[in-house]
């Protein structure tokens, strides 16, 4: 998926939890991406934000501490 793609999915997710109790708002991005994002998907994510977090809502800024981050396979010696 292009990153331009990826950061507009979770910007949509975060526009949605937007209309939901503040307290809520963060955990309900990454619970979501959490529960419907499978690993590679995930992963993609970490490494768009990595490199910048420009383009992504603050929201899903801030659940990026939140979110799974996937192993990267072939990592352990």
């Amino acid at each position: 998926m292009s990153p331009d793609k990826m950061r507009y999915q979770a910007n949509q997710i975060a526009t949605f939890f937007a209309s939901q109790p503040e307290d809520e708002q963060i955990d309900g991005v990454a619970d979501h991406i959490n529960k419907f994002w499978d690993p590679r998907m995930r992963s993609q994510l970490f490494e768009i934000a990595d490199q910048s977090t420009e383009g992504f809502k603050p929201m899903v800024v801030a659940a990026l501490a939140k979110i799974n981050r996937p192993e990267k396979i072939g990592s352990a010696g």
